[in-house]
């Protein structure tokens, strides 16, 4: 089991960039909250982000003005990660009872659906909210169109509110409020920006 594992963290730390963080906190945490966690749902967590990778002309776009949760971009990425992690597994030898399980679990990663799937789902938002808010909030005050203040909440509320599990809602709980106090520093701040300090007088 640990040696698909381990060519799979291989392969998120080669090629996932800024995303390897979140994905490897994704397999940490699921570790954390449910030990008896399955090879699959460890791949799974490990890699459901992979297609944003490899972006190409099938890479799908977020529209916002759909919300932060967009369904159409949601569904779009969680298939496009499941074919590119399965041809990874197939190109491994992995079992094909396996690669389907894990595919199966990246296509409903956003939303779970069935046991193994909740857990998966869990452990992404708890990894969001532990490594990936500084990233949101940071395009607050980039050019990156669309991510105002209320799309990043709506973000953030998305992904607490879509745990189901309550072991896992309750370790998400403090890094939430953590978040929202974040970006309410954050607007304080634009809304009430520091008086620069009169430079002393020779």
């Amino acid at each position: 089991m640990e040696s698909l594992l381990a060519c799979a963290r291989s392969w998120v730390k080669e090629h996932a960039g800024s995303q390897v963080p979140h994905l490897l906190r994704a397999e940490e945490w699921l570790r954390q909250i449910n030990p008896a966690a399955s090879e699959a749902m460890l791949l799974a967590a490990l890699t459901h982000d992979m297609e944003r990778a490899f972006p190409g002309p099938d890479s799908p776009k977020q529209d916002l003005s759909r919300g932060a949760d967009d369904p159409l971009y949601l569904q779009a990425h969680s298939e496009r990660s499941a074919r590119i992690v399965g041809d990874f597994l197939r190109e491994h030898q992995a079992p094909p009872d396996l690669i389907e399980e894990v595919m199966a679990l990246i296509r409903v990663h956003e939303v779970g659906g069935w046991p193994e799937a909740d857990w998966v789902q869990a452990a992404d938002s708890l990894s969001f909210l532990e490594v990936n808010v500084q990233p949101f909030l940071d395009m607050l005050s980039s050019t990156r169109a669309g991510w105002t203040p209320e799309a990043v909440r709506s973000k953030f509320s998305w992904m607490y509110s879509r745990i189901r599990l309550p072991e896992a809602r309750q370790l998400a709980t403090p890094l939430y409020q953590q978040a929202l106090e974040k970006l309410r520093q954050q607007e304080e701040h634009w809304k009430h920006p520091r008086e620069p300090k009169p430079s002393l007088q020779e």
